[in-house]
């Protein structure tokens, strides 16, 4: 099965590269640039930080700390990128088409998140420093952006740590995925796949065959609309994504997979009693999250499929806000070319008026 996968991956890749070889640049210098450099390629401040959690894992977070012109203080808005992805998911596109860029010029604190396992947080030291360092941005309260697995971990943890969720103004749920029951994308194959195999795998870490053909395994796992990307920037895209995953992470989303349902990560009966005190992982109930929440998704999406969606809306309990749009995939919530008129330029007018 997996072998298909790759086999897929490949030919569409070859497929997309050469019916773009002979008309686009595949030359573009933000290939080779990580996210700090992006951003003041672009033109913007950039500031990197190195967050270490308790247990020796170094997150890189990054920071645009104001736009262009506007240096006036306004409030923090912390963005968390999806499953395989990287912080550079925000600020891809160019800087008219990217949330990032877009908040900062609104007059926005920006702050960009990492998870562990990807390109830029795939270090480990030996010692602990309180994870609250980073929240000392003078604001007692900011706003979560999440796409993607980045607003599972936003269910997740304003669901089961309520102080810091007091802490959040609201939060804005891209694409949302918090089960994947209905998902019609192939990262759902994984459930066949034993955990034995997914160990031994580097998963996407750093893929050593030709990036152009398996960058496109994003296509693969999300969806692929043509007439909304930005195609001169396609190798800019597949450079960047995937950026890899922890092979833990991927455990855990082939027993979310496998039991159609938000849980904690399976240890085995002696280690969850160890971690949970009982037998069995819990279930994240959504329903306890009280932050107030806006959701946007999309009709056409292969991982966050609208039947899943569906199922998911009741358990928000403070829902303030939903659109559907129909034509949407997956990507089109980060790299889109008319997010901004769809999507983004709501997200600012909420923030606006939850100041």
């Amino acid at each position: 099965m997996w072998h298909s996968v790759a086999v897929t991956c490949l030919i569409h890749g070859i497929i997309l590269v050469q019916g773009l070889s002979d008309s686009r640049s595949n030359d573009n210098p933000e290939m080779h640039m990580n996210i700090s450099e992006i951003i003041q390629y672009r033109g913007y401040p950039s500031e990197e930080y190195d967050v270490v959690t308790a247990d020796g894992y170094i997150l890189s977070v990054n920071r645009i700390p104001h736009g262009k012109l506007w240096k006036s203080p306004k409030p923090v808005v912390f963005l968390q990128h999806g499953l395989l992805a990287d912080g550079s998911s925000w600020i891809i596109n160019l800087a008219t088409n990217s949330l990032g860029f877009i908040l900062a010029d609104a007059g926005y604190d920006v702050w960009i998140g990492n998870s562990r396992g990807n390109t830029w947080s795939r270090r480990h030291v030996n010692l602990s420093v309180h994870q609250e360092e980073f929240w000392k941005t003078g604001q007692e309260k900011l706003y979560y952006v999440g796409h993607s697995e980045g607003t599972t971990t936003a269910f997740i943890t304003f669901s089961t740590m309520p102080q810091l969720a007091q802490r959040i103004k609201m939060y804005f749920a891209l694409a949302p995925v918090a089960t994947l029951k209905y998902a019609q994308s192939l990262l759902t194959k994984l459930a066949l796949l034993p955990d034995a195999v997914i160990k031994v795998c580097d998963f996407l870490e750093r893929i050593s065959v030709n990036q152009k053909f398996c960058g496109n395994l994003m296509f693969e796992l999300c969806g692929f609309n043509e007439k909304n990307l930005n195609m001169s920037r396609i190798y800019v895209y597949i450079t960047h994504a995937p950026a890899g995953t922890s092979v833990q992470n991927i455990i855990h989303w082939k027993q979310v997979i496998k039991s159609g349902k938000l849980k904690a990560y399976d240890w085995g009966i002696p280690s969850n009693k160890v971690h949970y005190d009982q037998d069995t992982p819990p279930i994240y109930n959504v329903t306890d999250m009280q932050v107030p929440t806006a959701m946007w998704s999309g009709g056409n999406d292969w991982l966050a499929d609208p039947i899943d969606v569906d199922l998911l809306l009741p358990q928000v309990t403070n829902l303030v806000y939903h659109k559907v749009i129909p034509d949407w995939n997956h990507l089109d919530f980060i790299w889109g070319l008319n997010a901004p008129e769809r999507m983004y330029n709501e997200i600012l007018d909420l923030m606006r008026k939850n100041t």
